[in-house]
This record gives structure tokens, sequence and C-alpha cells, in this order.
């Protein structure tokens, strides 16, 4: 009994017995299009499921200008101890002899500014605010200022470190008190106590403690710190790790 001839694929091939036929991979053309990625469920991946694993980069760590808080604070500086030489000069008390060579203009102890609320008035504050520590040695006042002044301007600059672009009161409250800290310090290591010029009168017996330039900026920054205190915070956008919307 003869074979018939049967004709056969040229791709097929015989691995032994029982081994079926294998027929080579089709050559794909230029015109097929490659396979949609599925995902693990065996679905095929849409784009928006690739836009909701879009990770947004972590925003950088925002640096606040130390330029700022050196030209506010140099700026409140300058203002203090240049008023302060203008007081020393113009109002401090002179004795007799040292008007020999002739009265200089303004040579007062006292400029009324504001009849009867506003004078210029030369003191020496060997104390803290309200005259707090004046009665000390000088042994225990000026090394405990000192020591206080230094703590505040170490508290300030670090404090401007953390700042938040959006904390623009303290932006400008810590400068302020730091220019102030600075020149009532320059005046207690010069002097050993703080130059004082300004006196205000609210009634003919009630007289505000004598003032300075320092003392303002020192208020007003203090002033600026307790609104950002106490102001509503918003919340930060951009945070580290925040999938970024679809749309």
């Amino acid at each position: 009994m003869t074979e018939d001839a049967t004709p056969r694929d040229a791709d097929v091939d015989t691995k032994g017995e029982g081994a079926g036929p294998e027929r080579s991979a089709p050559v794909p053309s230029p015109d097929d299009e490659p396979p949609a990625p599925r995902d693990d469920g065996g679905r095929a991946a849409s784009p928006e499921d690739d836009a909701d694993e879009v990770v947004a980069p972590a925003a950088p760590a925002h640096r606040p200008a130390y330029g700022f808080l050196l030209a506010v604070a140099l700026i409140t500086l300058a203002a203090d101890l240049g008023t302060k030489w203008w007081a020393k000069d113009r109002l401090e008390p002179r004795p007799l002899t040292d008007l020999a060579d002739g009265v200089r203009p303004l040579a007062l102890r006292k400029i009324e500014v504001i009849k009867d609320h506003l004078n210029l008035v030369y003191a020496k504050n060997h104390g803290g605010a309200w005259g707090i520590l004046g009665d000390e040695s000088e042994a225990i006042r000026r090394p405990f200022f000192l020591i206080v002044s230094l703590a505040a301007i170490v508290f300030i600059v670090s404090l401007y470190r953390k700042l938040h672009p959006s904390q623009i009161a303290l932006k400008w409250g810590l400068p302020l008190v730091l220019g102030g800290a600075l020149g009532n310090l320059v005046d207690r290591v010069r002097y050993g106590y703080v130059i004082d010029f300004i006196q205000v009168r609210f009634t003919p017996t009630f007289v505000w403690p004598t003032f300075n330039v320092a003392d303002i900026a020192i208020v007003v920054g203090v002033g600026l710190m307790a609104i950002d205190m106490f102001a509503p915070r918003r919340a930060e956008l951009g945070a580290p790790g925040a999938k970024a919307s679809a749309g």
C-alpha cells in the first residue's frame, strides 16, 4: 500500500513523535500598529489612567532672601544711630565750661515739637523697657542685657530661615526688630546705657517713658509678627509627592 502524497507548508517543522507542527511568526508589515499596553488586569490602559499616575515634581525648598533682611535691618540701624547722635550732640546737658567757645544752635535740654504733647528730651536709660533693672549694679545689668540682645538676634535670624513667601507681615517685622535690637545693643556696648530722646505726654499727669527710633522699630516689628501669628493660614500648594490633576 502506497502513501498518499500530501502537500506540506514550507515552514512546518516536526520535532519527533507526537510533536505538533510549529509555524514561524508572521513578519509584521510596516503599517501594523503595536498592541495597546495593558494593565495588570488585562485591560487596555487609557491616556486618562496614565494622567492619574503622573507625579508632580517636588517643589524646590524656599530660601528667603537674606539681602532683604540685611537691608531693612541696616536702614533701621542707621536711622536709630543717626538720631541718637543728633540727640546726644544737641540735647545732652553740658557744663557751662563747654560753652566758652560759643553756644551751638539747638544746644538745649528740651525741644517742644507739639506743645504739651511731644517733646525731644535727652535721657539715659540704664535699664530695659520702662527702666527695668535700672537700679541694678552695672556688673549685673550690662551682661544681662547683652545676652538677651544676642539671643534675640539669633532667634530672629533662625526664624527668618523658615519664612514662607506668603508671610509678608513677618517678612517686614523680623528685620525691623533686628535693626532695633542692634541699635540698642550698640549703645549698651559703647556707653553702658541706651540713649532715649522722644517724650510723649498724654495728659498733664501721664507721660509715656522716653524712647528712641530703635524702640519704635521693635514695637512695629513685634506688631507685624503678631499680625502674622493670628492671620489665617492658606494651604500650601505644590507639596512634594502630590499627584497632578488630570483636569
